[in-house]
């Protein structure tokens, strides 16, 4: 009779550099022994073997004083086929965002996990799995950009769909993080949407998020589960850092007080420029009336650092304040480019010399003009994915690009 004979692999890798393609599994996705904080971890390999001389054979209980039936207990153990993807890690994909996904998924050496996602005539959702998750770390990449409430309920139907699947751990990836705006009351009688959507993600049966520029950072306190937040900042640092800009030319400006710490922060590592402020008055959702503007822009080149852009109405305006205040040129930095009408034709009016964002949020053809550039941060979020599935961490770092623990 054969038995299963568990041996450890010998081969030992480390994480590779934030900026390089990773190929942590090879073309075979087999496991390696991954070494992190001085501990090395040896994944098991199942093959068959031969039984040893010392082995113990079955126990053949006896029912009711007589022999079992013939085969009931002797029969042949089933053979265990050797596995292809000897892995604990799996990445899934909804339809939000499949490309950033691919990205992610290519930067850990690893294939997206196999996902059968459709929709019935009334518009429901139907998620089925493909392969087997038992057991696995599932870390699934859906933003929930427009239309926002498709690419919600298809996530939490995802997550749904791993739980019963008896996956280990279920991460939601969550690139951008809708209903995030509704945070809080500002007014009476008005939901907290943002709550709200925590728990949902949570009761799905999520185990963690892991997401990309909350629009404020008490966001991560409404779930009851850990969140790992990560910012978006690095790439477009490293974006600004390889432009030919005198670094004594350069202005950070805040488009709104709310973002004056981000962009404070962005300022100080933008090799510690000066900030300026606009100061704005809102007098209803999507619409915002300059009043000011607090520092001097005099002949410099202005970055302005936001979180997002909608329908780009307070960035525009605060681009023409800036060109107004005697500014040179002016830059517009995002994560989320969500893009709403009538942002396109703002953005592309002359005011800004180039519109830096990231992939986040897939950007439609329709949606693309000359100044827009876009950058990924499908290595930041799959080092993040690694690190989570590989129980690592980092040296806090305020604002850091990878502030997880």
């Amino acid at each position: 009779m054969a038995s299963l004979v568990f041996s450890p692999s010998s081969y030992s890798a480390s994480p590779a550099d934030l900026h390089r393609p990773r190929r942590r599994f090879g073309s075979s996705h087999t496991a390696v022994a991954v070494r992190c904080g001085g501990r090395s971890m040896d994944p098991l390999k199942l093959g068959n073997g031969a039984v040893s001389s010392s082995s113990v054979p079955p126990c053949i209980p006896v029912l009711n004083g007589q022999q079992p039936l013939p085969g009931l207990f002797t029969a042949p153990r089933l053979q265990v086929q050797e596995m292809v993807h000897d892995t604990r890690l799996r990445i899934f994909s909804g339809t939000a965002n499949p490309a950033l996904s691919q990205e992610i998924a290519s930067y850990l050496g690893l294939e997206l996990g196999k996902i059968k996602i459709k929709r019935f005539a009334d518009g429901e959702i139907y998620v089925q799995l493909q392969e087997s998750v038992r057991g696995c770390d599932v870390f699934l990449v859906q933003p929930t950009c427009p239309p926002a409430n498709e690419n919600l309920m298809e996530l939490l139907i995802m997550i749904d769909a791993c739980r019963r699947a008896s996956a280990k751990t279920i991460t939601a990836v969550i690139p951008y993080f809708g209903y995030a705006r509704a945070d809080r009351k500002t007014q009476g009688r008005e939901s907290i949407a943002a709550k709200l959507v925590s728990n949902l993600i949570t009761e799905a049966g999520a185990n963690r998020v892991l997401a990309c520029d909350l629009h404020s950072g008490q966001s991560m306190g409404y779930f009851d589960i850990p969140v790992d937040h990560v910012y978006g900042q690095p790439v477009i640092l490293d974006y600004l850092a390889s432009k030919t800009i005198c670094s004594n030319d350069l202005v950070v400006v805040s488009p709104d007080v709310g973002g004056v710490a981000r962009a404070r922060a962005f300022a100080k590592k933008l090799s510690d420029a000066p900030l300026a402020i606009v100061d704005k008055r809102r007098h209803g959702h999507n619409v915002a009336e300059v009043l000011n503007l607090i520092g001097d822009v005099r002949g410099k080149v202005a970055v302005m650092v936001d979180d997002m852009i909608d329908t780009a109405g307070t960035i525009a305006k605060g681009a023409e304040l800036l060109h107004q205040e005697g500014a040179r040129e002016v830059y517009a930095c995002s994560t989320h480019a969500v893009f709403s009408p009538p942002a396109i034709e703002r953005l592309s009016s002359g005011l800004f010399q180039e519109v830096i964002i990231t992939n986040t949020i897939p950007v439609l053809e329709q949606h693309s003009f000359p100044q827009l550039t876009v950058l990924s941060v499908a290595n930041l979020l799959g080092e993040t994915i690694w690190r989570v599935h590989d129980d690592c961490s980092v040296v806090y770092e305020p604002n850091s690009g990878l502030d997880i623990d």
